[in-house]
């Protein structure tokens, strides 16, 4: 997950390349919950399932992930509450939708600084490669809002 102001990223589960994403969207939120105030999730429609919004909901976060064509609007009370959002009031949910679009220029920015392929043969050390280059631009945002902003933090003086 990333932060649509900041670009940072906030939870991260490094999963095999052949593995479906649908099914992380919940750890992920929550894990996101636990360390900041979710107010939207967006998501493209890879993403639409039953426990998605009742993940996003369970945090008081609206989600806003687009619906397949051939979706129905009968469901769950989340379901029912974005069909309606989705379908009567297109313009209010896509401009919430189209903040998505931050969180594909923070894969690109990673893949851009650190390189788009993982070098490791070891398993455990692709994953550890991974993090590593999402600590890499969590820092590099860090920095960025810290000029962006002209914050200096306090750092210890050297005695």
């Amino acid at each position: 997950m990333v932060g649509v102001n900041t670009n940072v990223v906030t939870a991260v589960r490094v999963t095999a390349g052949n593995t479906n994403d649908c099914p992380e969207l919940p750890a992920l939120v929550e894990s996101t919950a636990q360390r900041f105030q979710l107010a939207d999730v967006s998501a493209d429609k890879a993403y639409l399932s039953h426990a998605n919004l009742a993940a996003i909901e369970k945090v008081g976060a609206v989600p806003y992930i687009p619906f397949k064509s051939n979706s129905q609007g009968d469901g769950s009370a989340a379901w029912r509450r974005m069909w309606g959002l989705f379908m009567y009031k297109q313009t209010e949910f896509l401009a919430h939708y189209h903040a998505r679009s931050n969180v594909e220029s923070a894969f690109s920015s990673v893949k851009r600084k650190f390189g788009g392929a993982v070098r490791s043969k070891n398993p455990v050390a692709q994953v550890n490669e991974v993090l590593c280059k999402m600590l890499c631009h969590n820092l590099s945002m860090l920095v960025h809002a810290m000029f962006e902003l002209g914050i200096e933090p306090p750092f210890a003086v050297a005695a």
